[in-house]
């Protein structure tokens, strides 16, 4: 068993579910949970976590990786970036998992687990698709590493930046401009992800597999806004953009002060439908049931009462 686990990006949205679900795993036995980060602060809301240390580190400095690499057995990469320049696209999912590679190597560490992007390929039309398309690559690069590869579509939970963005939203304008409105997509629950990684770092049968992590349903971009309205308890009339428009909206977006809310690379990568593919295994094959949604976002998006308070219940139920 893979006792003592590296988390890069464990204080970010998906790793923080990650870091409660080793803690758990870890519950009465041996094994010791790290995750780096450049600021402590940005971690203080696991830090109190048994079993977990904290360490103050920069990640994409190669000597200072190999010493957090040092006593492991295993190490799960989630570090990416959605908005940016390509070169910034480059160092972070392709030069990293590069210089993770090779720290493996260089202390003898073989496990890994890398959490991607569906839709990656060397022939994707955004900067961030392509990016993680070589991530995956360099990491394969020798064939000496265990690496386990894990595709999410876009991910929902009480504090992600998808449906909550467009929740809040939707309280303060009376109508939604939307671009890429019929986008597909198969949204995943964070808490299944954080669940598929568990597994796959335990599991040895995962070794040298893609998982296309997803959803029950596929829902269109336009579906999910006015679901998120919905839920919220504010909904409010969609607006779809024509193409140009859209590409103006995201390239003022890019301009604003603060991370966009859109940039012409995520349109580029809403091109992709972002659904699974059906060529490779997703949560089922992990022994997963996979939540919807419909059963999780009415509860932090609004009142959690009656039908939805329910549903929650028997959301968690399947964690069990």
């Amino acid at each position: 068993m893979n006792n003592n686990i590296l988390v890069l990006g464990g204080s970010g949205f998906v790793g923080t579910h990650l870091c409660e679900k080793l803690v758990e795993r870890n519950h009465g036995g041996s094994g010791t949970i790290v995750v780096p980060t450049r600021w402590r602060g940005h971690a203080r809301h696991i830090q109190m976590l048994p079993t977990l240390e904290v360490e103050q580190a920069d990640v994409h400095d190669p000597s200072q990786l190999a010493r957090l690499l040092a006593g492991c057995d295993a190490v799960v990469n989630l570090v990416a970036i959605l908005h940016g320049r390509e070169r910034e696209f480059e160092r972070v999912h392709v030069e990293l998992p590069r210089k993770l590679a090779e720290a493996c190597r260089r202390v003898g560490v073989r496990r890994v687990v890398h959490v991607s992007a569906l839709g990656a390929a060397p022939d994707a039309p955004s900067m961030y698709l392509r990016s993680k398309a070589r991530g995956e690559a360099v990491l394969l690069e020798g064939g000496d590493l265990d690496v386990t590869t894990l595709r999410p579509s876009v991910m929902f939970g009480a504090e992600d930046r998808f449906l909550n963005l467009f929740a809040r939203l939707q309280r303060v304008l009376p109508v939604m401009p939307l671009a890429a409105a019929d986008a597909k997509f198969q949204p995943v629950w964070v808490e299944d992800v954080a669940h598929a990684i568990v597994r796959c770092i335990d599991d040895t049968s995962t070794i040298g597999r893609i998982f296309e992590l997803v959803g029950p349903q596929v829902y269109t971009l336009r579906e999910l806004v006015h679901c998120a309205g919905v839920w919220a308890g504010h909904p409010r009339p969609i607006v779809p953009l024509p193409r140009p428009l859209a590409w103006l909206q995201a390239l003022l977006m890019e301009w604003l002060p603060g991370q966009p809310l859109m940039s012409r690379d995520n349109l580029a990568s809403m091109r992709v439908p972002n659904v699974a593919t059906g060529r490779h295994p997703g949560l089922e094959a992990l022994g997963i049931a996979p939540v919807g949604p419909a059963a999780v976002a009415p509860g932090y998006l609004g009142p959690a009462e009656g039908k939805v308070r329910l549903n929650l219940f028997r959301a968690a139920a399947r964690r069990v």
